[in-house]
């Protein structure tokens, strides 16, 4: 019976470039070359999802990362130079950011390391749950968050902070950009001093130091250098619990400018066009009319002697009608409703939670002994929470005016329904008939402040009047209010305007009356976004260089192979602390790998380590036995966990129907001899490539952990040591194998497979479960037998 056990095989329809096994369910990402980004399930290769490429994201897919939860899943786009974080649950985007430059590589790495402080830290309670309401769910009946948010719960923006535990995103790019976010969110560090496009990227888990591979080419027709440089990250290490304090907060505030935003979102949704309509009826009655009399006259006419102009009747039988104007108060009243609620419950609410991080990060960076090192500036933080309080008071004043036209449109449509009832001649109702003196005073007043002809504001905005007054405030401009509030007669104005002592006191928060909520918001996240980008620079400069070593040139004709599946591959090994590089070089017609490993610690006075693999003749059958024992060159190789490596080979014997093998490299059969990679002496001015005959090799002679690869021209292949599966794709990138590992674990597979029905029958699926009876298997299937383009069938995460 041959090691490992094929599970699942799938020709695809387009080319794979990038594929990445979920670090806690048995799922797999993948990127396609038409920009998609799809999530498969282990069993029979089933699709979950799939989320098409669109204007608005990208199409171009250049990286792929696993938060360590596999909760999220973030991937960065070229064309428009944005990294996405999607829900592994529903396939839209819950939060995304532009970056500087199109991203070539991404590692989402969580920290290990444990400390007193850390550790009660990690065990209490958010004190901002406790002070602070819970935010009320965003609505799903809009569509900026129907898409985002399931029927059940509509919190799911709050996955976006994840566990309390630390984890960054790293991101490496063209032109030697790299940049570190805590927890996918918010950048904590910018890096320079790293030339070329990165290639690979490790962060180690204790943040001692970051290892990059990078590409440097210096003209387009020359050969490119691989190069590896190690820097050190020690100021993130020695400043863990601060970093993570800090980070927290940064999440936090990221966290409520999206629920902000979202919300804001909703409320222009809220908004309805038909608000426009008396707007545009009456610009077009002033176009029309002969008469000199102003509109304003004309309705004042109406309302003091119960007559209308037959100009005027025509407008309102005729164009607004006694079933319009029903039907646009009705508009009128549920859209002011619905964004009154949404400033009150949702706008205010994270208004008031984004001003309580702010404040604690200012507590947080006035502790200069904690926090200076790391760039924290109370002066920016003070900045950013008058900016939210600007925010707050534009929100407030928001209300104000819905408030007021609210009262005002209800007293206007109502006179205004019995004074076209009367001209239809039509039965008025006693209730409707009675009006007041004060309503005719309150009438008169809206008419005298909202029906005035503006022909300034017809060459700005197309029109005459500017009756509906909320929509102003949502319109994402830069243009000042059409119709600010009046301010005349304000008490407190005018006591803020004749003291200029109180007028600039930092205890008051700036007003501007003159602009939209839409202006403010934007102010407030640039001036917060400017706070926060200090520690970013200040961590980023502390970062420097520990080693830099040059490995070899690849040639341009290899540069159409699609960038994922170029070693080197990086690993960090978390108990001992090392840094593991895997790369190949040919020598003598044999791609051999080496493996590279560093101490994660640049302090220390370790010197570099190197040792060449070779694999001995295992398949005897295949093979003469007269042949050269190192018959085998390396295609592919990646870290299975800290003790295996997982490779895939190629016979490279002169003959037809080479044979393709996947197979288990345990390390305790390279590093027999513990010193033995320290042997060689590396020379900085010389390249690696130049010296690879001095390199130590190891011959290794696999034994059952090996498999060959039938009717598949393998060449690339993905594993997940803590799921024990591997993904194995032709070199062709359409053609795909999916491989349990651990074949001997069968009954603890069973057993675990028993727990999760178990756990499923009691309503709790945690984890993606195998596909019902009844599905094709095409597990046994050979890729001639496969047709080239397979119809795949979505399946939901939830059983």
């Amino acid at each position: 019976m041959p090691a490992f056990r094929q599970v699942g095989e799938k020709q695809l329809p387009q080319e794979v470039v990038f594929m990445s096994w979920s670090p806690k369910r048995d799922l797999i990402a993948l990127a396609n070359r038409a920009g998609e980004v799809l999530l498969h399930r282990l069993a029979n290769f089933q699709r979950v999802w799939s989320l098409p490429p669109n204007e608005n994201t990208g199409k171009e897919v250049t990286a792929l990362a696993w938060r360590p939860d596999g909760k999220i899943l973030a991937f960065g786009l070229a064309d428009t130079k944005r990294i996405i974080l999607c829900d592994v649950e529903k396939p839209e985007s819950l939060h995304s950011f532009s970056v500087d430059l199109s991203i070539t590589y991404m590692h989402w790495m969580e920290v290990t390391e444990e400390n007193s402080v850390l550790t009660s830290f990690y065990n209490a309670e958010d004190e901002s749950n406790l002070l602070l309401p819970k935010l009320p769910a965003l609505p799903k009946n809009y569509s900026a968050t129907a898409k985002i948010f399931s029927e059940e719960k509509s919190d799911e923006i709050m996955k976006l902070l994840g566990d309390v535990r630390l984890n960054a995103l790293v991101l490496g790019g063209s032109s030697g950009f790299i940049e570190i976010y805590a927890y996918g969110m918010f950048k904590i560090a910018t890096v320079n001093g790293v030339a070329g496009s990165c290639r690979g990227l490790c962060l180690s888990s204790d943040l001692k130091s970051l290892s990059v591979i990078t590409e440097i080419q210096s003209s387009s027709d020359s050969e490119a250098e691989i190069t590896y440089f190690q820097l050190d990250t020690s100021l993130l290490s020695s400043y863990l619990p601060e970093v993570t304090r800090m980070a927290r907060k940064f999440t936090h505030i990221s966290t409520l400018l999206q629920y902000i935003k979202l919300s804001l979102t909703c409320m222009c949704e809220a908004w309805e066009e038909i608000l426009m309509q008396m707007d545009s009826r009456l610009t077009k009655f002033v176009q029309e009319k002969n008469t000199t009399t102003s509109v304003q006259d004309e309705f004042m006419q109406l309302l003091l002697w119960g007559k209308a102009s037959l100009e005027l009747q025509a407008l309102l039988m005729n164009q607004l009608t006694v079933k319009g104007l029903k039907k646009l108060g009705q508009s009128i009243e549920s859209s002011y409703s619905s964004i009154q609620k949404l400033v009150i419950s949702h706008l205010q609410s994270g208004s008031e939670a984004l001003l309580y991080h702010l404040s604690e990060l200012k507590g947080m960076a006035l502790w200069k002994q904690k926090y200076e090192s790391l760039g924290l500036d109370a002066s920016g933080i003070d900045e950013a929470i008058t900016a939210v309080g600007s925010f707050i008071l534009k929100a407030n004043e928001l209300l104000q005016v819905i408030d007021s036209s609210m009262k005002n449109f209800k007293a206007f449509f109502r006179w205004l329904y019995v004074a076209m009832l009367r001209m239809s001649e039509d039965h008025v109702l006693p209730e409707l008939n009675k009006m007041t003196q004060k309503d005719i005073t309150f009438v008169a007043d809206f008419l005298t402040e909202h029906f005035n002809e503006a022909p300034e504001l017809y060459n700005r905005k197309g029109k005459y009047f500017n009756v509906e007054r909320v929509g102003q405030y949502l319109k994402d401009e830069d243009d000042d209010l059409v119709s600010p509030p009046n301010t005349e007669g304000n008490q407190w104005f005018n006591f803020l305007k004749d003291s200029t002592h109180l007028k600039e006191s930092p205890l008051l928060f700036p007003y501007y009356p003159e602009k939209s909520l839409h202006f403010v918001k934007r102010q407030m996240e640039g001036i917060i976004d400017q706070c926060l980008q200090k520690p970013a620079d200040v961590i980023g400069k502390s970062v420097h260089q520990a080693v830099c070593l040059s490995l070899y040139k690849i040639s341009p004709s290899e540069d159409s192979t699609p960038q994922l599946f170029k070693l080197p591959f990086l690993w960090n090994d978390k108990t001992s602390n090392l840094h593991y590089v895997l790369f190949t070089m040919l020598e003598n017609s044999i791609s051999k790998i080496h493996i590279l490993r560093r101490h994660t610690d640049t302090s220390r006075s370790v010197s570099n380590g190197i040792l060449a693999v070779e694999f001995g003749n295992f398949l005897n059958n295949s093979i003469n036995e007269s042949s050269d024992s190192r018959c085998y060159s390396c295609l592919d190789a990646h870290f299975y966990d800290d003790e295996t490596v997982t490779v895939v080979l190629k016979e490279s014997v002169q003959q037809e129907g080479k044979e393709r093998v996947l197979a288990q490299l345990p390390l305790s059969s390279v590093y027999t001899d513990e010193d033995e990679d320290r042997k060689f002496i590396w020379d900085s001015m010389e390249r690696l490539d130049e010296r690879s005959s001095e390199i130590p090799t190891r011959t290794v002679f696999l034994e059952s952990q090996w498999r060959v690869l039938e009717n598949m021209k393998a060449q690339y292949v993905s594993v997940n040591g803590i799921r024990k599966v591997s993904c194995v794709l032709s070199s062709n990138l359409r053609h795909v194998r999916v491989f349990e590992m651990d074949v001997e674990d069968d009954g603890e597979v069973e057993e675990e497979e028993e727990e999760e029905t178990t756990q499923i029958a009691a309503g709790e699926p945690d984890e993606p479960n195998q596909p019902a009876d009844g599905q094709d298997n095409v597990c046994d299937a050979s890729a001639e037998e496969l047709p080239d383009e397979i119809e795949e069938h979505e399946t939901s995460l939830d059983p």
